[in-house]
């Protein structure tokens, strides 16, 4: 694959997997935005076009272990992959975080009461909309994918991709409140370990739905369509 300007990012964060720490480094959005073109995404974010793509270049070309092409992979792994490395820590790490969150809020909530107020608030909600999302997809979604019946799948993708939009929205929020996870002067630490998780588990997120966005519901319907 040769990448140009014109290579949508979803296409590039799945062929060229270590390209996705270029694409999130600058901001730029290959899971629920992976239909832009590299060019549109970095006129959106401001960046010069040829040190991106020299980055991208020189990023894919290191070697780091051999990288999954998830697009040349059975759905069934790309589906046990989701669900190991992603369902299940998140549904240790998004309590964990809520409640850090809220104890910030409780003890530091009158240093930063235009942030921290508003931040647990939105991290609640989307708390709560990602454990119910991953529900639907592992009782809904994924056995009608495991089973080959991809041509019922085309509701519950939609739906499913209509929540990332959402999660990707939530994802946005915080990082303007946190404004991109630069921890405050004096911020104690569970303040400090509160940003560094958010960081963590927006790049976490990123890569899931660019996984399920981008290859494995175009795949499944693309199966259900043949």
């Amino acid at each position: 694959m040769k990448i140009e300007k014109e290579t949508r990012v979803g296409d590039l964060a799945t062929k060229y997997p270590l390209a996705t720490r270029v694409l999130h480094r600058h901001g730029i959005d290959f899971c629920c935005g992976g239909g832009t073109s590299l060019e549109e995404a970095c006129q959106k974010r401001e960046l010069d076009l040829q040190m991106v793509l020299n980055e991208i270049s020189e990023t894919a070309g290191e070697k780091d272990g051999p990288q999954q092409r998830w697009d040349q992979s059975p759905l069934e792994d790309l589906i046990d992959h989701i669900l190991v490395t992603y369902h299940a820590p998140l549904r240790e790490e998004l309590p964990r975080l809520e409640a850090m969150a809220r104890k910030v809020n409780a003890v530091h909530g009158d240093r930063a009461p235009d942030v921290l107020p508003e931040l647990a608030s939105v991290f609640s909600d989307l708390r709560n909309e990602l454990e119910q999302h991953m529900l639907k997809e592992e009782q809904i979604l994924f056995p009608l994918i495991r089973r080959g019946d991809g041509f019922m799948a085309s509701g519950p993708v939609q739906v499913m991709e209509h929540e990332h939009e959402s999660a990707g929205q939530a994802l946005q929020r915080l990082r303007e409140l946190t404004n991109g996870y630069i921890v405050p002067d004096g911020a104690c630490n569970t303040w400090r370990a509160l940003w560094h998780g958010l960081a963590a588990l927006e790049e976490s997120l990123h890569q899931h739905i660019h996984l399920e966005n981008n290859i494995l519901f175009p795949r499944a319907l693309k199966l259900g369509a043949a």
